[in-house]
Order: C-alpha cells, then sequence, then structure tokens
C-alpha cells in the first residue's frame, strides 16, 4: 500500500506568486505523486487567487458546514482546481470574511491583518474537518507555512478521536519568516476546542507572535524539516528541547530526503 500524504500549503504557485514556499508547495506534491505516493492537496483560497484564471469551481457536497470561532459562525467554502500540466487537485478553503475579499497576510497598505490567527485557526480546521468528508485517511500530514502551523496541535488534541486521523503522523517544514507582528492576546482564547483548553497552551506566552506560532506548530509534530537555509535560531534550539527528528535543510535535491524522512517518521508496516 503507498503512502498517504496530505499536504497542508500556505502557498502553492501558480495561484500565487513564486516564493521559496509557493514553489515548495507546488514541487513536492509533484514529486512526491510521481514516486507513487497518494496525496491530497489544500492551501487557503487568497483573495489575490484568480479563480476564472485558476479554473476554479465550488465543490457542493464539501461545502456549507460552519466553522464556529470566537463565538462566531463562518460558513465554510471548499472549491478545486487542477494545477495545469500535472495529475495534482488542490483544494481550496474559502471564506468571504477571512480569505474572498482579502489578501494573503498582509493587506494593500504591506500591514499584517489583524485576525491572521483567526483566519489560520479556520483555515487548520477547515481542512481536516473536509479531509474527514473525503473519508481518506493520511498517513502523514505534511505542514508548509505559518498559516498551517494550527494543524499539529488538532490532530494530537481536537481531532485525535476521529477515524481518518488516529495514526497519522504530523511534519512541520520551517521557513525562513517575515511576519513580525502579533497574533493578540486573544490568541489563545480563540484557539481553545474540544480537549485544547487554557492548561493546553500554558506554557505559551499570552502574546502570540509568528514565533510562538511555530513553537506550537513544533511542539505538537512528530517530525521536522528545514524547509530553507535560514532558519530561526531559536525555533530550531525548541525543537531540539522536544528530541523530535529533524532533517536538516537538504537543498534543491531534496526528495531522496524526503522520502527517508517519512519513512523515518512513519515506518512502512511489513
Amino acid at each position: 500500500m503507498p503512502k498517504k500524504v496530505l499536504f497542508i500549503n500556505q502557498e502553492i504557485t501558480p495561484y500565487v506568486p513564486e516564493t521559496e514556499l509557493s514553489t515548495m508547495g507546488y514541487q513536492l506534491p509533484q514529486k512526491v505523486q510521481e514516486e507513487g505516493y497518494e496525496i491530497r492537496t489544500f492551501m487557503p483560497k487568497w483573495g489575490n487567487i484568480n479563480e476564472r484564471r485558476g479554473q476554479l469551481h465550488e465543490v457542493i457536497r464539501l461545502s456549507g458546514i460552519n466553522l464556529i470561532i470566537d463565538e462566531t459562525d463562518h460558513p465554510l467554502i471548499i472549491k478545486v482546481a487542477s494545477i495545469p500540466s500535472t495529475r495534482i487537485q488542490v483544494y481550496f478553503i474559502d471564506n468571504d470574511d477571512y480569505f474572498m475579499k482579502r489578501l494573503m497576510a498582509l493587506d494593500e497598505n504591506n500591514v499584517e491583518y489583524q485576525d491572521n490567527g483567526q483566519r489560520a485557526i479556520f483555515f487548520a480546521r477547515g481542512v481536516l474537518e473536509t479531509v474527514k468528508k473525503l473519508r481518506w485517511y493520511p498517513d502523514i500530514i505534511h505542514c508548509q507555512g505559518w498559516m498551517t502551523s494550527i494543524i499539529p496541535i488538532l490532530i494530537k488534541k481536537s481531532y485525535n478521536d476521529e477515524p481518518a486521523f488516529t495514526h497519522t503522523k504530523v511534519i512541520t517544514s520551517l521557513f525562513s519568516n517575515e511576519m513580525k507582528g502579533s497574533l493578540g492576546n486573544n490568541f489563545k482564547k480563540s484557539l481553545e476546542y474540544k480537549n485544547i483548553k487554557a492548561t493546553t497552551l500554558k506554557d505559551f506566552n499570552d502574546d502570540f507572535n509568528y514565533t510562538e506560532l511555530e513553537k506550537l506548530a513544533v511542539a505538537y509534530s512528530d517530525g521536522v524539516i528545514e524547509g530553507s537555509q535560514k532558519i530561526n535560531k531559536e525555533l530550531l534550539d525548541f525543537a531540539a528541547s522536544k528530541d523530535l527528528p529533524l532533517l536538516k535543510y537538504p537543498g534543491e535535491d531534496f526528495l531522496n530526503a524526503y522520502k527517508d524522512f517519512y519513512e523515518k517518521v512513519y515506518p512502512t508496516k511489513e
């Protein structure tokens, strides 16, 4: 049986401009799929994505549930498209308030959105609820980008009893991050869901910034990958303190290193 890998990406080219993160969001699922793995791929439907050019369309059977964040209902909209000249289908998480009329992490004036934390929570829960509806059980979830940082704690604390995720291992790739602001003092309260309580988050700062967010991802991951050459030393030291499997930055020829790391984190059953 081929391994099943769920890629949860902050960015994927050609839907958003080329960056180190969006290029990896495109290349990694393609290369892994070509190696015989079974994959699914998700990203946010950022407001700067051209739906007509990308040929996105809504999947009615997957859309329609409401996710409650800060005691407010937010409808989940699922769209899908296929990357040209590949066999990769991308699922997009959309919502009128959080994504449809917004850019990515920064607004038109290059200011970070005040509710980026809540957007990340909505995205993470939206992905996991959709995977449940697909009745597809991933062996590995590979998270790339700060926007995916809520996934590990949700898998370990809130979705751990779901049949789709009972045996799933989570890998987080760390990238050099230009985000500087804070997610606000209310972020930890927003994050509480099912078994995620205030006590669960007591070791994290009340004023959550992006470094703290990625520490949260590392703390609940089963493996960590250096996705960039230059990673915040504080994050690497934190990962080392957790005694997690760590893959050093493998360079551009990364496929075999990633395959070996997948096997290390989730060994093939004989």
